[in-house]
């Protein structure tokens, strides 16, 4: 790694980019920690474009931590439906109901406190304690780790614990801390729209001349990744199974994907399965043995379905019974029409959306 000279007139010319560049968002200029909190939480995996309408969705429904708090884990699963990462959702309410318990229904402004609650790392609380009350902690998301990372050059892996320190001293020697709560929100943005992961321009940056990856030739090159993220694939075949006007569905409660959201009767196999083998299964046996004459009614071909670690291929099978066995009754039996009120993976959405009840 470079050295280079740490001197404020970097973060104001990075402040007054951010003053002309600046997309209008509606958790900017305001100071409710809550709101901050909410709009963190759902851009920390999705792009702002998508997030925007799932933040006023869900402000809309819970507009403050006692609405949230007082909530059903369901419901709050409900309008975090299509972000994915669902334990983030079961975590801003348990967070919500622990700022109800223990701080009086009022958002913490320690930065210890905030960080004691569920969900929120050194990142989130960073950048609530900032942007709320301007207190000097440098937030360090994936944006601001490509700026930093090229700025200083820093040929240290940001993924390995000695390269987080070094970032995390780096973020706090640029920080104007007078304006912390400008500087964070100016990193943030000059990473998403200026030193983007590819191609960037970097001739009509502001801290061009001082920036150590572009004056190395190739900023592209920074920051660098040790560990790559094994991917594992699973194979999903789902029973969507009707039975006078009702359907079934599976709440999923192990600690595994989806966590609190419901699907279809699932039985998951090693590998991609055609309809024979499956029906030669103990799992298919158990779902349909005694429910007399069985009519599929449509077979979907498998559909490929991405997540961070996972790679999920997935089929659908349209299924109705004539008597229900005492292995459904395990399942929830629901009116069809009521389907779509239970919060359900992305994945089950798109199913229904190309399938009208």
């Amino acid at each position: 790694m470079c050295s280079n000279k740490i001197d404020y007139q970097d973060s104001r010319a990075i402040v007054a980019w951010f003053e002309k560049n600046k997309r209008d968002l509606p958790w900017r200029n305001v100071n409710d920690p809550y709101k901050i909190w909410i709009s963190e939480i759902i851009l920390q995996q999705t792009r702002v474009v998508q997030g925007l309408a799932y933040y006023s969705r869900f402000i809309g429904r819970f507009p403050d931590i006692r609405s949230l708090a007082e909530a059903g884990q369901e419901e709050v699963l409900k309008y975090w439906q299509g972000l994915g990462y669902y334990s983030r959702a079961r975590n801003l309410h348990e967070a919500a109901k622990s700022i109800q318990l223990n701080f009086g229904g009022v958002f913490p402004r320690r930065y210890d406190d905030v960080l004691s609650l569920k969900g929120i790392g050194k990142y989130t609380a960073a950048a609530i304690v900032s942007l709320a009350w301007n207190q000097p902690y440098p937030v360090i998301d994936g944006n601001v780790y490509r700026v930093l990372g090229r700025f200083f050059a820093v040929d240290v892996p940001f993924d390995t614990g000695k390269g987080k320190k070094i970032f995390e001293e780096l973020a706090y020697l640029l920080m104007d801390a007078q304006h912390a709560g400008l500087h964070n929100q100016a990193m943030m943005e000059l990473g998403a729209l200026q030193c983007v992961p590819r191609s960037p321009d970097c001739y009509i940056c502001p801290i061009k001349k001082r920036c150590l990856g572009f004056l190395s030739g190739n900023p592209q090159q920074f920051p660098v990744r040790q560990h790559k993220n094994k991917v594992r694939e699973r194979f999903f075949n789902y029973f969507f199974i009707f039975y006078e006007g009702s359907a079934y569905l599976s709440h999923r409660s192990n600690k595994d994907i989806w966590q609190g959201l419901f699907e279809f009767p699932l039985i998951e196999t090693s590998r991609s399965t055609n309809f024979e083998e499956i029906c030669r299964t103990v799992e298919f046996n158990d779902l349909f043995s005694g429910t007399g004459e069985i009519s599929f009614s449509s077979q979907t071909d498998e559909v490929k379905h991405v997540l961070t670690h996972q790679i999920l291929y997935a089929r659908f099978y349209q299924v109705e019974i004539q008597k229900e066995n005492s292995f459904l009754k395990k399942y929830l039996k629901t009116p069809v029409e009521k389907i779509n009120d239970f919060a359900v993976p992305k994945l089950i959405q798109r199913f229904l959306l190309s399938c009208p009840l």
